[in-house]
């Protein structure tokens, strides 16, 4: 198993199965891999417990093993911020530069949504969003935000959220919405992390 993590295209990979499942020639594309060295590498993965498949037709679909995986890598993000100083530094000098507000917490969130009192942001891409999203977040990836913004009421407090604690495409948003007027804010984390505490979800049909 710590062979297994011990590759950055294998924690990239265990990354995206965290936003829903995949087959291996889409998955392998995300990651800027040849499908047969994707195959590979999920292989690893597979042997060692953290991700399993199954057949759709002529294609193998791959999603992580459990939410004990998810956990995994959050500790292992934990570990680094605490003990690894490049991390740190990684995590203040881009991250905070970007947004030094208080993230929303998942609770805060969730009594605010249900309240209507802000809107839902999910910035990855379409993809993502069409295999589980945030019940009643809007989609719009980073990519179409300026051509999209009159989708969003600038009356309203927005809060973004995408893949997890350091991806990137949450605090652009943040930052290129707050240039422009608006209220907005981050989740504290991401969409499994939310997924996995049992919190209220869609899939698109």
């Amino acid at each position: 198993m710590a062979r297994a993590l011990g590759h950055p295209h294998r924690l990239e990979m265990l990354e995206h199965l965290a936003q829903g499942e995949r087959g291996v020639e889409a998955l392998s594309e995300r990651v800027g891999l040849s499908t047969a060295n994707g195959s590979q590498h999920l292989q690893h993965l597979r042997r060692a417990g953290l991700v399993a498949s199954r057949r759709d037709g002529k294609f193998v679909l791959y999603r992580l093993s459990d939410e004990t995986v998810l956990g995994l890598l959050s500790e292992l993000r934990r570990v680094a911020e605490r003990n690894v100083a490049e991390v740190d530094r990684i995590v203040r000098g881009y991250f905070a530069d970007r947004d030094n507000m208080e993230p929303v917490s998942r609770a805060e969130l969730l009594e605010r949504s249900r309240a209507g009192l802000v809107t839902v942001l999910d910035v990855r891409p379409e993809d993502e969003f069409a295999v589980g999203h945030l019940a009643g977040a809007i989609n719009i990836p980073l990519g179409e935000l300026e051509a999209r913004l009159a989708e969003l009421d600038p009356n309203q407090e927005i809060v973004a959220y995408c893949r997890g604690a350091y991806c990137v495409l949450s605090f652009e948003v943040v930052a290129e919405l707050r240039r422009r007027g608006f209220r907005v804010r981050r989740l504290e984390e991401g969409y499994p992390e939310w997924q996995a505490a049992g919190l209220p979800i869609e899939v698109n049909a």
